[in-house]
């Protein structure tokens, strides 16, 4: 075992039996669940003997990444590869929202598809067709993040609510019915701010409040950076958890908290900087304290590095990236997991250098900048597609009834039943019926 993988694994190998355990269990229990299929004829009457394959096509749980490059690469062919690698392994998509990428010229948003482009700023409507054409579920990024605010805003309180307020409700005409998650705040213990609306005590429950007024049957999320919540944690009386209590205190309605894990650190800091990251027991514990607020929890941006093109660097990556998934995956209160940019070369991170000819850039994607598959990408899609997926054959009993214990989404049904066979499509969800009766 070479040095680097030794020490950045340690974490999790010190504590791998609490890790394996909670894992487990985790999954059986929150991420599956009993089905019951039962099999009648046109009158009624039960059907034994029935033989069932089932299929699971797609889960109710949800994991994807950010879509900023989505017709943004240098090529026809790169960005037809992007859209090849993202469709077969994801089922969730961030999409940008960002008012001063969206809104550049105050009144002249750019939604529409033809739209004027900018460098990883995607128009919406680009998005969403893509999303809508491939079964992928849109999340919008996000409505008020002050850092992003456009260059015509007046910096004024009230002004600057009033341009928010017209904000709010054009994104919600556009597109509350196309888009059901949507990141309220972001970032808002990150930084100082931009503009004086930042420094208000009423910035969060503000957002919120009028989030809800123009997004009543949508999700509003909350979201925050890794540094925030990770390794700055003291229980409840972490600013992050006060912040959320605060604003719920106050009126705010917050349906889900976003967390962020960004591991943004140098090579030659990895291990230091990332061991409280990838501390099992700590991970569960941030997860566990969260959740006292009966609220779902989203992993909303997750970047884990390689470093290198090395073997090794990108192994490590990969088994970094599955004990991560794992205890998130198990978790009770957790509904997704977004991994930040697919492919490397084309985010402005601090390490990065030359976009053009792929050098010197920093390495978080799942994709080299050659569009060729890293260990990583592999992983994540074997994990939704293969070992967190239900497949298997029953058969009917006397009672007519046929159980299986799987995993929450879709599932194909090939029924064959008196030498004839029918295909059926069932949804099995966490939060609706397990019972489920078939006619032949």
């Amino acid at each position: 075992m070479s040095n680097r993988r030794e020490q950045v694994l340690r974490p999790f190998e010190d504590n791998k039996d609490y890790m394996k355990s909670r894992v487990d269990s985790g999954i059986e229990k929150n991420r599956k669940g009993f089905a019951t299929l039962t099999f009648t004829d046109n009158e009624g009457n039960m059907l034994s003997d029935v033989h069932v394959e089932i299929k699971q096509k797609t889960h109710e749980f949800q994991y994807g990444a950010n879509l900023f490059m989505l017709d943004e690469l240098e090529s026809d062919e790169k960005n037809e590869m992007y859209k090849q690698y993202f469709k077969d392994a994801f089922n969730l998509a961030t999409l940008p929202f960002y008012w001063k990428d969206l809104e550049p010229e105050e009144g002249k948003p750019r939604f529409d598809k033809n739209s004027p482009k900018l460098y990883r700023r995607p128009a919406p409507d680009l998005c969403l067709e893509y999303c809508e054409k491939n079964g992928i579920t849109p999340k919008e990024h996000c409505l008020m993040y002050d850092q992003w605010s456009p260059n015509w805003l007046v910096n004024e309180v009230d002004e600057i609510k009033k341009k928010l307020d017209k904000r709010f409700r054009e994104l919600a005409e556009r597109y509350a019915h196309r888009i059901h998650g949507w990141e309220v705040t972001n970032e808002t213990l990150f930084r100082n701010g931009e503009t004086v609306f930042f420094h208000e005590p009423d910035l969060v429950e503000w957002s919120f409040k009028c989030a809800e007024r123009y997004f009543p049957m949508n999700e509003l999320i909350i979201n925050d950076a890794s540094e925030n919540i990770w390794n700055v944690f003291n229980g409840n009386r972490s600013g992050y958890y006060m912040q959320i209590e605060r604003a719920l205190s106050k009126g705010a309605r917050i349906d889900a908290i976003g967390m962020q894990y960004h591991m943004f650190y140098r090579a030659e800091n990895e291990a230091e900087s990332t061991k409280i990251f990838y501390d099992p027991v700590h991970m569960y514990k941030v997860l566990d304290c969260y959740a006292d607020f009966k609220k779902p929890m989203q992993i909303t941006e997750v970047t884990i590095p390689a470093y290198t093109e090395a073997a090794e660097d990108e192994d490590i990556q990969a088994e970094i990236l599955k004990n991560v998934y794992s205890i998130w995956f198990s978790h009770e209160a957790m509904e997704s997991i977004i991994y930040w940019n697919l492919v490397d070369g084309y985010a402005a991170f601090a390490e990065q250098g030359d976009m053009a000819s792929g050098e010197n850039y920093y390495r978080g994607g799942l994709l080299r900048f050659d569009f060729t598959p890293k260990p990583a990408y592999k992983l994540l899609k074997k994990l939704f597609g293969e070992t967190w997926r239900t497949n298997e054959t029953i058969q009917s009993a006397q009672d007519g009834k046929a159980c299986f214990k799987g995993f929450y989404g879709a599932y194909d049904l090939k029924i064959n039943y008196n030498e004839k066979t029918i295909d059926k499509t069932i949804n099995f969800s966490k939060k609706g019926s397990n019972e489920f009766k078939i006619k032949l």
